[in-house]
């Protein structure tokens, strides 16, 4: 799998589709989760894409400080359900968080994870930082990673 950093304006047309509609096959469709996923931070953020043999199967969505958290962030992390066996996920937090270093000049993220996935952040570096909390009926956890 490659990856493939751009600004919003950068991404082509079939691009936008094809990771929206990863966006939604994954945050809406099979984890049944009624919410708006096009929420105008889009044009804000950095957009982290794995391609696979031409097709996006891995997607996040990067910000900088003080657009979503005090620290850079990463956000609306996916990977294909049929892809995710091979290990993409962990290539991709690899990914975004060089992207961060490379485009910010910050080694500081924050996260709202999923709880569920809580080890899988620890094993990048990730630690909790305060309670759980609901995120689009959701249980999440905000995590910080120096």
């Amino acid at each position: 799998m490659k990856f493939i950093v751009k600004k919003f304006q950068e991404l082509t047309t079939s691009e936008l589709y094809k990771l929206l509609q990863l966006r939604s096959e994954v945050f809406v469709v099979e984890q049944d989760c009624v919410y708006q996923d096009i929420d105008g931070k889009d044009q804000k953020a950095l957009h982290v894409i794995g391609e696979k043999e031409g097709e996006i199967i891995a997607y996040t969505r990067l910000f900088n400080s003080g657009e979503y958290f005090d620290t850079p962030s990463i956000g609306r992390v996916v990977v294909r359900y049929d892809e995710r066996k091979y290990g993409y996920g962990h290539d991709l937090i690899k990914a975004s968080i060089k992207a961060i270093v490379d485009n910010y000049n910050e080694t500081t993220i924050t996260i709202s994870a999923q709880t569920y996935l809580q080890k899988f952040y620890e094993s990048h570096d990730f630690k909790q930082v305060g309670e759980d909390y609901l995120e689009d009926g959701i249980p999440h956890i905000r995590m910080v990673r120096n």
